[in-house]
């Protein structure tokens, strides 16, 4: 009984060890601005500027308006988590900070990668983050997280 269950307690962490990997692998953000966005490449700290409300600007003086992935979405937690180490917690602390002295609101947002995407590519002061595997032409990668 006792073989039985350390051979299935190991074969659990084994799937469960390769389930995180994958879905570490797939989950790679890119930051996008629209292709007619004549900014060429952005580094974390000017984007974590625009999304944390700090800047309302892209580097060359053109306003800068971020789009968020909707509260929850793990492309959202993972993006915060990547680019600026906050927590949802530290996030929502952060924005209740902002709106209540005045200094900010909040990101938009967007329900998924696909209306990211679209908001993006449709106006040039606009810059979202979304996976990889939904990059099309319309917008440009300025920032790859991993």
């Amino acid at each position: 009984m006792k073989t039985r269950l350390g051979n299935y307690s190991r074969h659990l962490l084994a799937l469960c060890t390769l389930c995180f990997v994958a879905t570490s692998a797939s989950a790679e953000l890119v930051v996008i601005v629209s292709s007619r966005n004549p900014n060429p490449v952005l580094n974390a700290e000017q984007v974590s500027a625009i999304f944390l409300g700090q800047t309302g600007s892209f580097p060359d003086g053109a306003a800068a308006v971020a789009i968020d992935q909707g509260l929850g979405a793990a492309q959202r937690d993972l993006f915060y988590r990547q680019l600026t180490g906050k927590t949802p917690a530290l996030l929502k602390a952060h924005w209740s900070k902002m709106v209540f002295t005045g200094r900010g609101q909040p990101p938009r947002e967007a329900p998924s990668d696909a209306a990211v995407r679209r908001m993006v590519a449709d106006n040039p002061s606009m810059i979202g983050y979304i996976e990889r595997a939904a990059l099309d032409p319309s917008v440009r990668p300025v920032l790859v997280l991993q």
